[in-house]
């Protein structure tokens, strides 16, 4: 896509279908699927639609689910790469954070 998309860009929590969605109008372009606990979001997998890969968004879409949760009072858990490179590039993030695996 030639045009950047991200100027016509809406984000939503969808609890229906357990993702956070980017649309660029009104085409599916990003998801990240989670699994919600009562205190915590397990975030599972980010994809974006090829035709709008590179254009950063990935990255709002996951910054908005983060800050989604946080805002809910819920903890993180990265289990999807992507959202582990964002939450261990940010400090505002820092102890807000369970890491799989460390039991914490």
């Amino acid at each position: 896509m030639s045009e950047d998309a991200s100027t016509n860009v809406s984000m939503a929590r969808r609890d229906d279908r357990k993702h956070y969605e980017g649309l660029v109008g009104v085409e599916p372009a990003v998801t990240i699927t989670y699994l919600e606990r009562p205190e915590s979001v397990d975030f599972l997998h980010t994809e974006t639609v090829e035709k709008f890969q590179g254009q950063g968004l990935a990255t709002k879409l996951a910054l908005f689910a983060l800050a989604d949760a946080v805002n809910r009072g819920k903890r993180i858990i990265p289990h999807c790469a992507f959202v582990a490179d964002i939450v261990s590039s940010r400090e505002e993030y820092e102890g807000k954070v369970d890491w799989p695996g460390t039991g914490a």
